[in-house]
């Protein structure tokens, strides 16, 4: 085994030989022989490949035939490192008796959120890092199959970001008549409200280390900070810190920010994705900084990308066709409104319990007439894509919606066009 550089075919002559040792105490953990000693070796050889942008090319071929390549990888919710199989119709697969023949088990997010996909708040306190050691992935216990099938995973950090946008009630849109501002200033200080009811650690306030823009990130003032608080942080967490940015996009580890050079991350910035196309910004974008091996002091480590309807209403969506929706929902307010017909709009981010199970809808909105006084429900499903998994799904989540209100579904011929809009209508029309 080799490294090599990144982007290429791993047979050129500047890769470097892995030493045998390393080489064989990688081998022993990955197929489930190793000790405690060789998951060292390993994290430190999947650590240093990443700092020095390596990749590790596989010998099983042969030392003149062109090698398989993996690459070093991070899976942050679990804090595991493993190695990556590059596959292509262009790249040379491992012999079968190779030990990296198949790829490792690992829980990735493939996909959007869906009624199948749990969502919880988290629990403890707001803290990502934690002081254990990381631990190295390996090959999972022989069974009939070993299919090594992928399963979705919410980032723990994605649910933070969920906890503190529905705790600032940045997933809310209140009736018109209310006269709430709608801006990006009144967006992030309703988020500054609910950051100062928060605790990162016993003792330790998400205020005191928490930012809302990139230059404190960029100054070193977040790592000036962490350092000042460490030696005061109880010993069972991790110093951390926290930056909410308003982004139009990332990609890859860098995100964009509108006033300033791009943020760059030692992981790449995760967001939810729908059949594996990336949804279209904007973003609030929650990163952590803090001390990992594989940093070389503080630096941010991990990031996740909510996509929002726009920067001045920070409504978290799951997809560019539920953002659509959405406009029309509130369109419908707009219009209802000089008719006396006050609506609320809800975006649930964690799972509601009914009667029949849990379930979780796009949108909840209350209509309320200020004549009568007539309150009514009305759940909304936004339907913008549909796979077997997602029609079962539906079969045991919509009836569960119905607890909560009248359900109205929207697909995405009717939000294209003017059926979206008329369907409202007459729902919320009291």
């Amino acid at each position: 085994m080799w490294l090599i550089h990144r982007e290429t075919d791993g047979h050129s002559g500047d890769r470097i030989p892995l030493p045998a040792p390393l080489r064989e105490a990688l081998v022993r953990w990955y197929v489930g022989e190793g000790s405690r000693q060789d998951e060292k070796a390993g994290i430190t050889l999947v650590q240093n490949a990443r700092i020095g942008h390596r990749w590790i090319a596989c010998g099983c071929l042969g030392r003149d035939a062109l090698p398989p390549i993996l690459t070093p990888a991070f899976l942050s919710e679990a804090d595991t490192y493993y190695l990556r199989r590059l596959t292509s119709t262009k790249r040379p697969e491992h012999r079968p008796d190779c030990p990296f023949f198949r790829d490792q088990v690992t829980n990735r997010i493939t996909e959007a959120r869906s009624p199948t996909t749990p969502a919880d708040p988290p629990s403890g306190f707001f803290e990502v890092l934690r002081p254990a050691p990381e631990r190295l992935a390996q090959r999972p216990e022989e069974d009939s199959n070993d299919d090594r099938t992928r399963h979705a995973s919410t980032p723990r950090l994605a649910r933070l970001l969920w906890r503190l946008m529905d705790s600032a009630g940045v997933n809310t849109v209140a009736p018109l008549n209310y006269g709430e501002e709608w801006s990006i200033r009144e967006g992030f200080a309703a988020i500054g409200r609910a950051v100062g009811k928060i605790e990162m650690a016993p003792g330790i306030e998400l205020a005191r280390a928490f930012w809302t823009h990139a230059r404190p990130l960029q100054a070193g003032v977040v790592y000036g900070t962490l350092r000042k608080l460490a030696p005061r942080w109880p010993r069972a967490h991790a110093p951390q810190g926290f930056v909410l940015l308003y982004a139009p996009s990332f990609q890859g580890h860098e995100i964009h920010v509108p006033d300033g050079e791009p943020v760059t991350i030692a992981n790449r910035v995760q967001s939810p994705s729908v059949r594996g196309n990336r949804i279209s910004g904007p973003f609030l974008i929650l990163v952590v900084a803090g001390k990992y091996p594989e940093a070389r002091g503080y630096a941010p480590l991990r990031a996740y990308a909510q996509p929002i309807y726009n920067g001045r209403l920070f409504v978290p969506v799951d997809s560019d066709f539920e953002r659509r929706a959405l406009r029309r929902i509130l369109d419908c307010q707009r219009r209802l409104h000089p008719r006396g017909i006050d609506l609320a709009i809800g975006k649930p981010l964690f799972d509601t319990m009914t009667p029949d199970g849990p379930c979780r809808p796009d949108f909840v909105i209350e209509a309320r007439s200020r004549v009568t006084g007539e309150l009514r429900t009305v759940v909304v499903e936004a339907m913008g894509f549909a796979t077997e998994e997602y029609e079962a799904a539906k079969a045991v989540t919509h009836p569960r919606m119905r607890h909560l209100g009248q359900l109205l579904t929207m697909d995405p011929a009717e939000v294209e066009g003017d059926d979206a809009t008329g369907k409202l209508l007459a729902a919320l029309d009291l």
